[in-house]
């Protein structure tokens, strides 16, 4: 039996699902991440989640924490921590329009998606505010509505 082929697009990226249900998402940036080859190597077997991870700006540097990334399964002996703090590649004037925003702006920053662009390891994060409970009854409403909407038309047809 022939092995199956490889699905480049299978774990091309890791999304934050808690933070489009969480937040008002405003302003997104690109960012590159510091990593070491066990945790990239675990990235492409689609073993990373971001679902509580977050960014702090520390000493003009920015830090991604809260993101798990497995172990690698044949690392060895030059294992990673799965949950330890990462750098975050970021030119200075982003930088400073980041520490702008969540100084001023009471806003926070996210983790949105982390994936592969061309052999390089990106992550998506952007300023963000918290919503509160009636805001997402609201989204509820809307999502609820729009799947109503599509119903009746598709029973149209």
């Amino acid at each position: 039996m022939a092995a199956k082929p490889h699905d480049p697009t299978r774990y091309s990226e890791m999304r934050n699902p808690k933070a489009l249900r969480d937040y008002f998402i405003h302003d997104k940036f690109e960012a590159g991440i510091k990593l070491v080859g066990t945790e990239v190597k675990s990235i492409r077997a689609g073993k990373a989640q971001l679902s509580d991870a977050f960014a702090r700006i520390e000493k003009d540097e920015v830090w991604l924490y809260g993101a798990y990334i497995e172990e690698y399964s044949h690392g060895g002996l030059s294992q990673h921590a799965p949950r330890r703090p990462r750098k975050l590649l970021l030119k200075a004037s982003e930088i400073r329009k980041l520490q702008q925003q969540v100084e001023t702006g009471g806003r926070s920053i996210v983790a949105l998606r982390m994936y592969f662009k061309d052999a390089l390891v990106k992550v998506e994060i952007a300023t963000a505010s918290g919503k509160k409970q009636f805001d997402k009854r609201e989204d509820v409403k809307k999502r609820e509505q729009n799947l109503e909407a599509r119903r009746a038309l598709k029973s149209r047809r």
